[in-house]
């Protein structure tokens, strides 16, 4: 390490010791009382004179949530016009000024209207914790940026909001509120999740028993795997004998299985405690001359997605794709790939199948794995 990297290094500890602590209340679905947990801790600190203030939380006309507002200090939202609306967002630069010891910070995933400081709540909280702020917050578990496909496939919705894993490992504690499915469906019933005439449709969709308890099994999961972070990272435990895991993604400009292909990297990157790259083969025909512009914005979202999720893009121009996935598996010692099923085309079909059973024997002749996602 050099005099000026020595030097950042010094002051980026300096920086971290100084950043403000973040706990995050994670929940398999609306209603399990994350926001009521927020607001319970809000008034044990203020009565243990704690400095703590509401940033913003959001209710949803919840009658118990709304009830223990009460007495806890609010700092005033930030009015925006914005198509000829007035909407209320976080003042982030107001909670900067007051500088409280401890904020609460609603709706970790929500996306800030056009205009505000960031594009993302999540985003406003980084800026608090680097203010040195500390911050407690919320999150459900289906807006997990890695977990999307999951939930996607258990309730058949795709959630458009979602957070990067990466918000995930920033905080020092991560809490499951948890319930049973026939203790949520009864909260439903009773009116006290939605307003009575959404009841039934949420029964019909969302909350119904067998979606409830996936996702109850993905929240506890979740808060599980970033328990056990936590532990290695803070737990001195001998690295002998260990195989030190590097994954990789093989990507295409395909515009969904790559997305798939990602977060599996990503998913294991972090079980493993380590990082992942995308490797982007690019043939003769997807050259920058030839390569078409719907092609080029699947490219793009993907390699986003790779930034979001803590990974590293790797690109190489070449007409060799496996060899090109060999050599950077070399280079990069990595331990898995991770790839989509094979295109098998005919009348060539012979010919790809021998060149794959090839590129199978030299990835076990390195000691790598290969992950196939249909």
């Amino acid at each position: 390490m050099n005099r000026e990297e020595s030097v950042q290094h010094f002051l980026d500890l300096i920086k971290k010791s100084r950043r403000g602590k973040f706990k995050i209340y994670v929940g398999m679905i609306a209603g399990v009382g994350k926001s009521y947990r927020m607001l319970q801790e809000a008034h044990d600190l203020l009565d243990n004179g704690v400095d703590v203030q509401i940033g913003y939380i959001e209710t949803h006309g919840r009658t118990a949530t709304e009830a223990l507002i009460a007495g806890l200090p609010l700092i005033p939202r930030r009015k925006i016009f914005y198509k000829g609306k007035e909407l209320e967002e976080m003042d982030v630069e107001a909670i900067v000024r007051m500088h409280p010891e401890i904020v609460i910070v609603d709706e970790l995933a929500h996306t800030n209207v056009e205009g505000s400081l960031n594009e993302k709540r999540w985003q406003d909280v980084m800026v608090l914790l680097d203010e040195g702020i500390n911050v407690i917050s919320a999150v459900n578990i289906q807006h997990i940026e890695s977990l999307n496909e999951e939930v996607q496939g258990i309730s058949g919705i795709e959630v458009k909001e979602r957070i990067p894993d990466s918000v995930l490992q920033e905080a020092d504690e991560v809490v499951n509120i948890d319930l049973t499915a026939e203790e949520l469906i009864t909260r439903l019933k009773a009116g006290k999740i939605y307003r009575p005439e959404k009841i039934q449709l949420a029964l019909n969709n969302f909350f119904k028993t067998e979606n409830i308890l996936q996702l109850r099994e993905l929240a506890l999961k979740e808060v599980a795997l970033r328990v056990e972070k936590k532990v290695e990272n803070e737990v001195v435990v001998s690295g002998m004998g260990i195989r030190h895991e590097r994954f990789m993604a093989c990507i295409s400009s395909h515009e969904k299985t790559p997305r798939r292909i990602i977060r599996k990297a990503a998913r294991l990157a972090t079980r493993y405690n380590t990082s992942f790259i995308a490797l982007y083969v690019q043939t003769p025909r997807e050259s920058m001359e030839r390569i078409d512009l719907a092609s080029q914005r699947h490219l793009l979202n993907h390699f986003k997605l790779v930034t979001e999720l803590g990974g590293e893009v790797v690109q190489i121009q070449s007409k060799d794709v496996l060899g090109s996935i060999l050599s950077v598996c070399k280079e990069r010692q990595i331990t898995t790939v991770c790839m989509g099923a094979p295109s098998l085309r005919m009348p060539s079909a012979l010919l790809s199948v021998l060149c794959y059973k090839k590129f199978m024997n030299r990835l076990t002749q390195m000691n790598t794995d290969l992950i196939i996602l249909a």
